[in-house]
C-alpha cells in the first residue's frame, strides 16, 4: 500500500510551488492550481513528496497513505 498526493481544492491559493518542488508529479493547470498525477507516489519520490506538503504555503496539499480498492485483500 503506497502514498497518494490529495490536494484541498478550497485551501489551495495557486502558489505553484508543490509543482516547483515536485515537477514529475505535480503540473499546473492555465490559473496556476496543481493538477496530480493520478497514481501512488513512487518510493523514490516519497522525500520530495513530503516537502512539497510541508512547503505548501496554504498547507493545502496531502500525502496519504493509499486504500486498498473494494474486494482486493493487503
Amino acid at each position: 500500500m503506497g502514498r497518494k498526493l490529495r490536494v484541498d481544492p478550497i485551501a489551495c491559493a495557486g502558489h505553484g510551488v508543490c509543482a516547483e518542488l515536485l515537477p514529475e508529479l505535480i503540473s499546473l493547470d492555465e490559473w496556476g492550481y496543481p493538477i496530480l498525477a493520478d497514481g501512488p507516489v513512487p518510493q523514490r519520490l516519497e522525500r520530495l513528496a513530503r516537502r512539497a506538503v510541508t512547503d505548501c504555503p496554504a498547507l493545502a496539499l496531502r500525502l496519504v497513505r493509499e486504500k486498498p480498492a473494494p474486494g482486493r485483500t493487503g
